[in-house]
């Protein structure tokens, strides 16, 4: 898996715990899913993790190459 591989799947993972971190914060903010703003949350945390992961492993692969099509 080269660089731009890594940093596409960091930048979906983000997206992820971005949309998971709104649905908490949703979920807080109403009387009916207050019980879910916790699980949410705990997934947003996973979810940034991961993209926390993926980077950091793009940073260490070198520059990809661009290729001719």
């Amino acid at each position: 898996m080269d660089r731009n591989e890594r940093l596409t799947l960091a930048q979906a993972a983000m997206e992820r715990a971005a949309g998971l971190a709104r649905d908490a914060e949703d979920a807080a903010r109403s009387t009916h899913f207050r019980d879910k703003a916790e699980p949410f949350a705990a997934a947003s945390a996973a979810w940034a993790e991961v993209a926390r992961s993926h980077a950091a492993l793009a940073a260490v692969l070198p520059e990809t190459e661009p290729t001719d099509a």
